[in-house]
């Protein structure tokens, strides 16, 4: 596991201590699952935008439509 050094403003540090105080973990672990809530996030929306980008392809003529369950798949 690597090592990472930040610099944060004394405020901002001294409140998320708190809040991983109160959450019962560490900050390095409230840190951790943020990053991994993030780029799971960022994965997602890439995979959805990719998605109905062949969507729009597949669907290039105006007299076609969507189906509810087309729009709607995840």
């Amino acid at each position: 596991m690597a090592n990472l050094t930040l610099v944060i403003p004394d405020e901002l540090l001294n409140k998320a201590r708190n809040y991983a105080a109160l959450k019962g973990v560490s900050l390095s672990s409230l840190i951790t699952k943020y990053l991994e809530d993030f780029t799971q996030s960022e994965e997602q929306l890439k995979k959805s935008t990719q998605k109905f980008l062949q969507l729009c392809d597949n669907y290039a003529s105006k007299s076609q439509k969507w189906t509810r369950k087309e729009l709607y798949e995840s």
